[in-house]
């Protein structure tokens, strides 16, 4: 999935605890296979091969899981979009831009993403895409979707405490060994350095999408790495989104739809979801928050 994890397990001893963390780690091996375009092997490269042709017999895990990446895209109005991966990629983030696409390139630039497109066929189990050159992928829930499923192997197995930290998207369980709850530190956007809050995290999990590492400017106007979908534009207005729910796999969609979705309508949708909070920070260092959230400022 091309991200680093990191697992923290509770156990009786180190040789228990590394037992714990090999089956964690078969696990999330597991799910890459099963999700990764980058397997010509794996049933989604199948799918996006396929598209415009025919559809494609997946596992029902896999055709849950698309499925539940169509309702995220429903409810963010398609902020966060299963489909994103059909974008030509023409904006870019490594210093080698010298000027911004012309309108007409960005239009053309998503002009196969939308994931309407996408048929589900639950009896037979087959993903279709109606569009020839039309790709799904799992960059903004993968990496989610597995640490949610590691975790649950592992309190399966009885782990009693632990944290799946996936590149930053954090999932944890239980407590620490001396009965506090587990801390969670979130990263100063303005300064890399410093931490910003720190916030306990019981049963759940906590992303932050920031965008203060990649970006491009011109003529004073900051460009970012999250893009829009359904416009073909970087994102603006927000350097940092820090989500917490009750699953990765539903904090890593949010995260990024939040910072498309722009501040008041990403309140605004948190808002409305049961056991969702938010944390947004502006690019001139404001800081906005859903309802219900308490920070423990440093």
């Amino acid at each position: 999935m091309g991200s680093r994890f990191e697992i923290t397990v509770v156990a009786n001893d180190s040789i228990q605890a590394s037992q714990y963390i090999d089956i964690a780690i078969l696990e999330i091996g597991r799910i890459e296979n099963l999700i990764s375009s980058w397997d010509i092997n794996s049933q989604t490269s199948e799918i996006n091969r396929n598209s415009g042709i025919r559809p494609v017999k997946v596992d029902k895990e896999l055709l849950s899981l698309i499925d539940r990446a169509i309702g995220l895209s429903k409810l963010t109005d398609g902020a966060f979009d299963i489909t994103y991966a059909s974008m030509d990629k023409i904006w870019k983030f490594d210093g080698s831009m010298t000027e911004i696409p012309s309108d007409e390139e960005v239009k053309s630039s998503v002009a196969k993403v939308g994931y309407q497109n996408v048929v589900i066929d639950n009896e037979n189990s087959t993903v279709f895409l109606k569009l020839k050159g039309m790709k799904i992928g799992f960059g903004g829930i993968g990496k989610g979707y597995a640490a949610d499923k590691a975790k649950a192997l592992l309190l399966e197995k009885g782990v009693s405490g632990g944290i799946i930290n996936a590149s930053g998207d954090m999932n944890t369980w239980g407590k620490q060994v001396n009965g506090d709850e587990w801390k969670i530190a979130i990263t100063n956007p303005l300064d890399k350095n410093k931490v910003f809050a720190i916030l306990p995290l019981g049963e759940g999990a906590v992303v932050t999408s920031g965008n203060y590492e990649k970006f491009v400017s011109f003529e004073g106007k900051r460009y970012t790495h999250i893009i829009d979908p359904r416009t073909g534009y970087p994102s603006s207005g927000i350097i940092s989104a820090t989500v917490f729910a009750p699953s990765a796999e539903l904090a890593d969609a949010l995260a990024t739809s939040v910072f498309v979705m722009g501040i008041e309508v990403g309140l605004n949708r948190i808002n409305q979801l049961p056991k969702v909070e938010c944390i947004i920070i502006d690019e001139e260092g404001n800081i906005y928050k859903s309802n219900n959230i308490k920070i423990e400022k440093q």
